[in-house]
Protein backbone atom coordinates (compact mmCIF):
# COMPACT_ATOMS: atom_id res chain seq x y z
CA UNK A 1 0.00 0.00 0.00
CA UNK A 2 1.29 3.56 -0.90
CA UNK A 3 0.44 6.03 1.90
CA UNK A 4 0.01 9.56 0.79
CA UNK A 5 0.27 13.06 2.14
CA UNK A 6 -2.60 15.19 0.49
CA UNK A 7 -1.24 19.39 1.12
CA UNK A 8 -3.99 21.26 0.26
CA UNK A 9 -5.57 24.94 1.93
CA UNK A 10 -9.00 24.46 1.00
CA UNK A 11 -10.47 21.83 3.13
CA UNK A 12 -13.59 21.00 0.46
CA UNK A 13 -10.76 20.34 -2.13
CA UNK A 14 -8.38 18.63 -0.05
CA UNK A 15 -11.35 15.64 0.74
CA UNK A 16 -12.11 15.46 -3.09
CA UNK A 17 -8.55 14.52 -3.34
CA UNK A 18 -8.14 12.00 -0.26
CA UNK A 19 -11.54 10.47 -2.14
CA UNK A 20 -9.67 10.52 -5.66
CA UNK A 21 -6.62 8.32 -4.11
CA UNK A 22 -9.01 6.15 -1.59
CA UNK A 23 -10.39 4.80 -4.32
CA UNK A 24 -7.46 4.21 -6.57
CA UNK A 25 -6.25 0.61 -5.69
CA UNK A 26 -2.89 0.37 -3.71
CA UNK A 27 -3.16 3.70 -2.66
CA UNK A 28 -4.17 5.18 0.62
CA UNK A 29 -4.18 8.67 2.63
CA UNK A 30 -2.57 8.53 5.84
CA UNK A 31 -3.23 12.82 6.65
CA UNK A 32 -3.79 15.89 5.11
CA UNK A 33 -2.17 19.31 5.67
CA UNK A 34 -3.59 22.97 5.05
CA UNK A 35 -0.39 24.90 5.53
CA UNK A 36 3.44 24.64 5.30
CA UNK A 37 4.18 24.22 8.99
CA UNK A 38 1.47 21.11 9.14
CA UNK A 39 3.00 19.67 5.86
CA UNK A 40 6.16 19.93 7.41
CA UNK A 41 5.18 18.06 10.51
CA UNK A 42 3.11 15.83 8.81
CA UNK A 43 6.31 14.57 6.58
CA UNK A 44 8.39 14.01 9.35
CA UNK A 45 5.73 11.62 11.25
CA UNK A 46 4.01 10.08 8.93
CA UNK A 47 6.36 9.03 6.49
CA UNK A 48 4.34 9.45 3.35
CA UNK A 49 5.46 7.64 0.28
CA UNK A 50 3.89 10.44 -2.25
CA UNK A 51 2.84 13.90 -1.43
CA UNK A 52 -0.08 15.60 -3.79
CA UNK A 53 1.37 19.09 -3.37
CA UNK A 54 -0.67 22.35 -3.82
CA UNK A 55 1.39 25.71 -4.83
CA UNK A 56 -0.53 28.45 -2.90
CA UNK A 57 -0.46 27.83 0.60
CA UNK A 58 -1.03 30.89 3.08
CA UNK A 59 2.17 30.71 4.87
CA UNK A 60 4.44 28.59 2.38
CA UNK A 61 4.73 28.29 -1.21
CA UNK A 62 4.91 24.33 -2.14
CA UNK A 63 7.84 24.48 -4.13
CA UNK A 64 9.97 26.38 -1.80
CA UNK A 65 8.47 22.73 0.46
CA UNK A 66 9.53 20.82 -2.36
CA UNK A 67 12.60 22.14 -2.73
CA UNK A 68 13.48 21.77 1.20
CA UNK A 69 12.57 18.29 1.08
CA UNK A 70 14.82 17.33 -1.98
CA UNK A 71 17.83 19.10 0.18
CA UNK A 72 17.10 17.33 3.12
CA UNK A 73 17.45 14.28 0.92
CA UNK A 74 13.92 13.05 1.97
CA UNK A 75 12.79 10.28 0.10
CA UNK A 76 9.30 10.66 -1.00
CA UNK A 77 7.19 11.70 -4.45
CA UNK A 78 5.68 14.44 -5.38
CA UNK A 79 3.26 15.24 -7.50
CA UNK A 80 2.23 18.94 -7.72
CA UNK A 81 -1.44 19.67 -7.75
CA UNK A 82 -2.27 23.53 -8.40
CA UNK A 83 -4.14 26.07 -10.52
CA UNK A 84 -0.75 28.05 -11.26
CA UNK A 85 0.09 27.80 -14.53
CA UNK A 86 3.49 30.11 -15.23
CA UNK A 87 6.37 28.94 -16.74
CA UNK A 88 8.52 29.22 -14.18
CA UNK A 89 6.40 27.16 -11.22
CA UNK A 90 6.34 24.14 -13.54
CA UNK A 91 9.98 24.52 -14.40
CA UNK A 92 10.40 24.73 -10.69
CA UNK A 93 8.49 22.07 -10.09
CA UNK A 94 10.07 19.77 -12.37
CA UNK A 95 14.14 20.87 -11.12
CA UNK A 96 12.68 20.07 -7.93
CA UNK A 97 12.01 16.58 -8.89
CA UNK A 98 8.07 16.18 -8.94
CA UNK A 99 6.89 13.02 -10.74
CA UNK A 100 4.58 14.70 -12.11
CA UNK A 101 2.49 18.47 -12.52
CA UNK A 102 -1.51 18.70 -12.54
CA UNK A 103 -3.47 21.86 -13.57
CA UNK A 104 -7.08 22.48 -11.76
CA UNK A 105 -9.77 21.56 -12.33
CA UNK A 106 -8.76 18.00 -13.64
CA UNK A 107 -10.93 14.61 -13.21
CA UNK A 108 -10.33 11.64 -11.65
CA UNK A 109 -9.03 9.63 -13.95
CA UNK A 110 -6.26 12.44 -14.40
CA UNK A 111 -4.67 11.68 -11.18
CA UNK A 112 -5.19 7.87 -11.30
CA UNK A 113 -3.37 7.60 -14.23
CA UNK A 114 -0.35 9.41 -12.36
CA UNK A 115 -0.98 7.57 -9.30
CA UNK A 116 -0.62 4.41 -11.28
CA UNK A 117 2.43 5.22 -13.38
CA UNK A 118 4.04 6.29 -9.63
CA UNK A 119 3.04 2.82 -8.24
CA UNK A 120 4.47 1.08 -11.42
CA UNK A 121 8.13 3.11 -11.03
CA UNK A 122 7.77 1.54 -7.76
CA UNK A 123 6.97 -1.46 -7.99
CA UNK A 124 9.67 -1.70 -11.01
CA UNK A 125 12.61 -0.25 -8.39
CA UNK A 126 11.81 -2.67 -5.51
CA UNK A 127 11.89 -5.62 -7.82
CA UNK A 128 14.97 -4.72 -9.29
CA UNK A 129 18.51 -5.46 -8.20
CA UNK A 130 20.64 -4.41 -10.71
CA UNK A 131 18.45 -2.11 -13.21
CA UNK A 132 19.29 -3.00 -17.21
CA UNK A 133 18.09 -0.34 -19.77
CA UNK A 134 14.72 -1.84 -20.12
CA UNK A 135 14.23 -1.34 -16.78
CA UNK A 136 15.09 2.13 -16.89
CA UNK A 137 13.06 3.00 -19.45
CA UNK A 138 10.35 1.65 -17.26
CA UNK A 139 11.31 3.33 -14.17
CA UNK A 140 11.43 6.08 -15.99
CA UNK A 141 7.76 6.06 -17.99
CA UNK A 142 9.97 5.61 -21.49
CA UNK A 143 7.71 4.10 -23.96
CA UNK A 144 8.62 2.14 -27.29
CA UNK A 145 5.92 4.42 -29.56
CA UNK A 146 6.09 7.89 -29.19
CA UNK A 147 4.04 9.84 -27.27
CA UNK A 148 3.10 12.06 -29.90
CA UNK A 149 1.56 9.09 -31.83
CA UNK A 150 0.05 7.54 -28.67
CA UNK A 151 -2.38 11.13 -28.33
CA UNK A 152 -2.29 12.15 -31.79
CA UNK A 153 -5.98 13.95 -32.61
CA UNK A 154 -7.66 12.50 -29.01
CA UNK A 155 -10.70 12.93 -29.17
CA UNK A 156 -12.56 15.47 -26.68
CA UNK A 157 -12.76 14.19 -23.56
CA UNK A 158 -9.73 11.81 -23.57
CA UNK A 159 -6.72 12.56 -21.66
CA UNK A 160 -2.72 12.34 -22.92
CA UNK A 161 -1.63 11.13 -20.22
CA UNK A 162 -4.51 8.16 -19.34
CA UNK A 163 -4.06 7.28 -23.36
CA UNK A 164 -0.30 7.04 -22.84
CA UNK A 165 -0.95 4.15 -19.88
CA UNK A 166 -3.53 2.35 -21.86
CA UNK A 167 -0.62 2.43 -24.71
CA UNK A 168 1.75 1.27 -22.28
CA UNK A 169 -0.40 -1.61 -21.35
CA UNK A 170 -0.93 -2.36 -25.02
CA UNK A 171 2.90 -2.98 -25.52
CA UNK A 172 3.11 -5.43 -23.58
CA UNK A 173 1.61 -7.25 -26.52
CA UNK A 174 -0.91 -9.73 -24.36
CA UNK A 175 -3.76 -9.84 -25.43
CA UNK A 176 -6.49 -8.04 -23.03
CA UNK A 177 -9.57 -6.82 -22.21
CA UNK A 178 -11.22 -3.62 -21.43
CA UNK A 179 -11.77 -5.33 -17.84
CA UNK A 180 -8.27 -6.55 -18.00
CA UNK A 181 -7.08 -2.81 -18.72
CA UNK A 182 -9.14 -1.16 -16.43
CA UNK A 183 -8.17 -3.67 -13.15
CA UNK A 184 -4.50 -3.14 -14.17
CA UNK A 185 -5.25 0.45 -14.16
CA UNK A 186 -7.73 1.45 -11.61
CA UNK A 187 -10.18 3.17 -13.91
CA UNK A 188 -13.67 2.51 -15.03
CA UNK A 189 -13.91 -0.14 -17.71
CA UNK A 190 -16.22 2.36 -19.57
CA UNK A 191 -13.73 4.96 -20.02
CA UNK A 192 -10.74 2.38 -20.81
CA UNK A 193 -12.67 1.00 -23.61
CA UNK A 194 -12.96 4.38 -25.38
CA UNK A 195 -9.20 4.91 -24.72
CA UNK A 196 -9.32 1.33 -26.47
CA UNK A 197 -11.46 2.02 -29.38
CA UNK A 198 -9.48 4.87 -30.56
CA UNK A 199 -6.33 2.97 -30.69
CA UNK A 200 -8.39 0.76 -33.11
CA UNK A 201 -9.77 3.07 -35.17
CA UNK A 202 -5.99 4.81 -35.16
CA UNK A 203 -5.08 1.45 -36.45
CA UNK A 204 -2.66 1.00 -33.52
CA UNK A 205 -4.40 -1.91 -32.33
CA UNK A 206 -6.45 -4.93 -33.54
CA UNK A 207 -9.72 -6.41 -31.79
CA UNK A 208 -11.48 -9.65 -32.50
CA UNK A 209 -14.91 -10.93 -30.88
CA UNK A 210 -14.02 -13.95 -28.13
CA UNK A 211 -17.05 -15.92 -27.83
CA UNK A 212 -18.01 -17.70 -24.41
CA UNK A 213 -21.26 -20.24 -24.35
CA UNK A 214 -23.55 -17.31 -23.32
CA UNK A 215 -23.83 -13.47 -23.31
CA UNK A 216 -22.42 -11.49 -25.34
CA UNK A 217 -19.22 -12.01 -27.11
CA UNK A 218 -15.99 -10.60 -25.35
CA UNK A 219 -13.66 -7.97 -27.21
CA UNK A 220 -10.05 -8.51 -26.92
CA UNK A 221 -6.99 -5.80 -27.70
CA UNK A 222 -3.94 -6.50 -29.26
CA UNK A 223 -1.31 -3.84 -30.22
CA UNK A 224 -0.74 -4.07 -34.03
Amino acid sequence: MINVLVVEDDFRVAGIHSRFVNQTPGFQVVGTAHNGKSAREAVRKLNPDLILLDVHLPDANGLDLLREWRASRIPVGVIVITAATEANSVRHALEGGAVHYIIKPFEYEDLTAQLQRFRNQAETLNQTAAAGQEDINKIFGYSAAPLSDVVHRLPKGLSAETAALVAELLGSGSEMSASDCADALGISRVSVRRYLEYFVDAGRANVRLEYGRAGRPERKYRRR
